[in-house]
């Protein structure tokens, strides 16, 4: 009997564990320090390239925030074209993050002509500022029409210029923003320069009030976790779910997932191993700091995690993370799956987005000090930071909606969707007692030292143990967003956690100083601002079980947002009061928020649409056909027992009435997933994304649950999909 194509593939990826794997420079990987950055227009090779008062221009661009001088341009193009035609590079490309998502490029060569018509290579200035890709085609949320075509790249260089391999030549990438003909950020990057901007005009002030004149600027730092999952792409070719949504749609829970918790850490396979070495050996070619490698705790799901970098430089790599990790995994015949929730009854992924400040002199803002002054300023930003989620947490949960996201968010594995922050036992222990202190009980020197804020430093164990059903919590100096989603471009919700800080640290600023003018010390009038903010944050501190029943009916009683779903969680967007805290710190206009939201329910609906498809198309093209010629196979068995022995095996009967009752109960269903469909088609996208996540979602998912009943009463060799189990362990 002829093997199926799902057993075909068994054998396949069977016959793969037994292959040599392929080794990186003859089986031995050279040091890390030797290849980092080999292919970054780094800082050594700036030095190397440029002359020095062209460096150190575009250094005070680069580490002070300063504007570019665009009479270097043409001195830097030419370096950066020198260094990359030594590296044997053909092309170059605006390198830029549209709302899609996703990245974008449009490649040109280097080639031009001399006044003889020799061919040459030439790079100028003009084109390494700007470029001029057609911007019809991506995402605008109505911010301009059709006809208006035209947008504009420019080059972000406080993010390195970087080069990516290519099949058969090598391309140059410039970073850079894209906006519109009259100046609409298009894409996801402009905002989250905004916001950094916003946040360091916002927490300078602050800096200077407690002394500090050296500092510069300050920037935020992020560290995205990246989880994922690897499965054979032969598995991946046979499941139409997977090569369309990204997800399973059907599949039965196999007998083993994640029970035994034997994946967590454990040893990491050779084939999976080979395919992290080689995708770290491409990203630290490329600068990215990648520090991390190791299984995560459903079978078959992994997370790589670099060291902290800025924020917009970090946004950028963890684009190339994902898309040099997809290449790479091709390579070793894996499929990388980066949705939220690709497989039911398992952990899903996220991208834990550890937070925090740092300024130009290195301090990091969040990390407690050495001297009382030092750690009141610390739990200034710390109740900053606190009163900034506490105030947005609606735009916070509305940054992290998405249909991937909302089959994760409340899950065991990922914090629900109320927002929420966690700080530990002992930053917690301080704040009550802050709270509690009467103003006028003693000298404020001798108040912070018997708080215990003199001596946060010199505690060994951190600060806070690791609450991992929290979705914003404390880790010692950083705060970790464990909400965002694993296929998530990064920029959004930095944007949005930027913003809301830099309006918080605007307002507490002002309490500052309205004390200080008051007649207060600047100890003083920093204490009674920290105690009114420990004070009106209290809702949103939490140090229990996110996870627990009785949390869901505590944070309404505080009166905390609980935004199960997209439709509703984006509505926040549009409030008035986010429009403004938005405007006023001048990260989005008006129309560049609405845009977004536009654009993200639309992207919400298009999702549900092509599962919606999908889903009817498995349903009818492959599992309604493996039923009935199961039941067929069934019934001609107990016809011909009927025959020889005059009556059908009681067993028998059985299996058939099953699977006849489903195939029935398959159709019923269907059909009222597809009526669904055509009644809510008409109306516009406001009223029709809620009728999906409410009414079209559950059909789907009573769709589901026949499939799933079906692929347990089905003969195991006609059914056509790879099984949970299959494209869970076999690897």
């Amino acid at each position: 009997m002829p093997l199926s194509a799902r057993q075909f593939a068994v054998q396949e990826v069977l016959r793969r564990q037994d292959r040599a794997l392929p080794h990186l420079s003859g089986g031995q990987a050279p040091s890390i320090s030797s290849v980092y950055g080999a292919s970054t227009f780094s800082d050594v090779v700036m030095q190397a390239k440029l002359p020095k008062s062209v460096y150190n221009k575009l250094q005070d661009t680069i580490r002070r925030g300063q504007p570019l001088d665009k009479s270097i341009a043409d001195v830097v193009a030419h370096a950066v074209k020198e260094w990359a035609i030594e590296k044997h590079t053909t092309h170059f490309c605006h390198w830029f993050q549209p709302m899609t998502g996703l990245t974008a490029e449009k490649h040109d060569s280097f080639l031009a002509f001399g006044e003889h018509g020799e061919a040459m290579e030439r790079f100028s200035g003009s084109q390494l500022i700007q470029g001029e890709p057609d911007a019809s085609s991506f995402p605008s949320g109505g911010m301009r029409t059709t006809f208006e075509a035209r947008g504009y790249t420019a080059w972000d260089p406080s993010s390195p210029i970087f080069i990516m391999d290519g099949p058969n030549g090598r391309t140059m990438c410039v970073p850079s923003v894209f906006i519109s003909y009259h100046g609409e950020a298009l894409d996801k990057k402009t905002p989250l320069l905004r916001s950094m901007r916003a946040l360091n005009d916002a927490a300078l002030p602050v800096l200077r009030l407690f002394g500090n004149t050296t500092a510069a600027r300050v920037v935020p730092t992020v560290g995205p976790e990246q989880e994922y999952f690897l499965i054979d792409r032969a598995f991946q070719a046979l499941r139409p779910d997977l090569l369309s949504c990204g997800r399973t749609l059907v599949g039965a829970r196999p007998p083993k997932g994640q029970q035994l918790e034997d994946h967590y850490f454990g040893s990491i396979k050779s084939r999976v191993q080979a395919f992290m070495q080689e995708a770290e050996f491409e990203l630290y070619k490329l600068g990215i700091p990648v520090k991390t490698r190791h299984n995560e705790v459903a079978p078959a799901q992994f997370e790589c995690a670099p060291i902290f970098e800025e924020a917009n430089v970090a946004a950028d790599h963890n684009q190339i993370v994902m898309e040099v990790m997809r290449q790479v995994a091709r390579r070793h015949e894996f499929a990388l799956l980066l949705h939220e929730k690709p497989f039911a009854g398992i952990n899903g992924s996220g991208k834990h987005n550890n937070w925090s400040m740092m300024d130009s002199d290195g301090r990091n803002l969040l990390e407690p000090g050495r001297s009382p002054r030092e750690n009141l300023q610390f739990l200034v930003f710390l109740t900053a930071t606190l009163q900034a989620v506490h105030r947005r947490a609606g735009v916070l949960r509305a940054a992290i909606a998405t249909s991937g996201n909302d089959h994760r968010l409340g899950a065991n594995e990922a914090p629900p969707a109320i927002i929420s922050a966690y700080l530990g036992a002992q930053l917690t222990r301080i704040l009550d007692a802050i709270e509690n202190n009467v103003e006028d009980a003693e000298e404020t020197q001798e108040r912070l030292l018997k708080l215990g804020i003199a001596n946060l430093p010199d505690v060994e164990q951190d600060y806070t143990d690791r609450n991992r059903t929290s979705p914003f919590a404390f880790t010692g100096n950083k705060f970790e967003f464990r909400a965002v989603g694993s296929s998530a471009a990064i920029a959004h919700p930095m944007t949005v956690l930027n913003a809301a800080v830099a309006e918080s640290l605007v307002d507490v600023r002002g309490r500052i100083q309205r004390a200080t003018e008051s007649g207060m010390p600047i100890e003083q009038a920093a204490l009674h601002v920290v105690r009114e903010l420990a004070r009106e944050t209290k809702a949103i501190r939490f140090e229990g079980n996110n996870y627990s029943d009785e949390w869901v009916a505590e944070a309404e009683r505080r009166g905390l947002l609980n935004l199960k779903r997209t439709p509703e969680a984006l509505e926040q967007l549009i409030r008035p009061e986010a429009i403004e805290m938005f405007t006023s710190t001048g990260v989005l206009s008006a129309e560049e928020v609405k845009a977004r939201y536009h654009i993200d329910l639309e992207r919400y609906l298009k999702d549900l649409d092509i599962e919606v498809e999908t889903l009817v198309d498995l349903a009818r093209a492959h599992i309604i056909p493996a039923a009935l010629q199961h039941q067929t196979r069934v019934a001609q068995a107990i016809d011909a027992v009927q025959r020889v022995k005059g009556q059908a095996p009681h067993t028998q009967m059985e299996i058939l009435d099953a699977c006849t009752g489903e195939i029935g109960r398959l159709g019923e269903r269907l059909e009222a997933l597809e009526k669904l469909v055509r009644d809510v088609s008409g109306l516009d996208e406001k009223a029709r994304a809620p009728r999906y996540a409410y009414d079209v979602a559950p059909a789907m998912e009573a769709v589901r649950e026949s499939c799933d009943r079906l692929e347990v009463l089905v003969q195991d060799s006609l059914w056509p999909l790879p099984k949970y189990q299959e494209m869970l362990s076999v690897s």
